[in-house]
């Protein structure tokens, strides 16, 4: 199933705030990435009709197995890319940044070689 680049952003924030916190909710999300409530609980609800999420009854919101491996994946990416970036002098917030934007587009054989590069 190919997710698009704002369902990956959602999932490797939900994987960032549950690493915080065993309670993650909409609003948790929200906050992280500065986006509003009803922006938020929208996607959240395609992500668990995807089955990539669950929600229960008190709005905690947890990765079901596929949902935590591609935000594993895009985590990986993230860390990744963003330590190439650093290792060859740009700033660590214009990194993240960046890191954050090509993450969602390089080809699996290009991340591989990332990847090598960077251990």
């Amino acid at each position: 199933m190919a997710i698009q680049e704002s369902g990956q952003m959602y999932l490797e924030t939900i994987l960032i705030l549950t690493a915080r916190s065993d309670n993650v909710r909409a609003i948790d999300v929200a906050e992280h990435m500065n986006y509003s409530k009803p922006s938020v609980s929208r996607a959240l609800h395609i992500l668990r009709d995807e089955g990539l999420i669950n929600i229960d009854a008190g709005g905690n919101i947890t990765l079901r197995p596929s949902g935590r491996t591609i935000a594993e994946d895009v985590y990986d990416r993230h860390k990744t890319i963003t330590k190439l970036l650093i290792s060859i002098g740009v700033s660590e917030e214009t990194a993240s940044e960046d890191a954050c934007r090509v993450e969602h587009y390089i080809s699996d054989e290009t991340f591989a070689a990332i990847k090598r590069v960077c251990g």
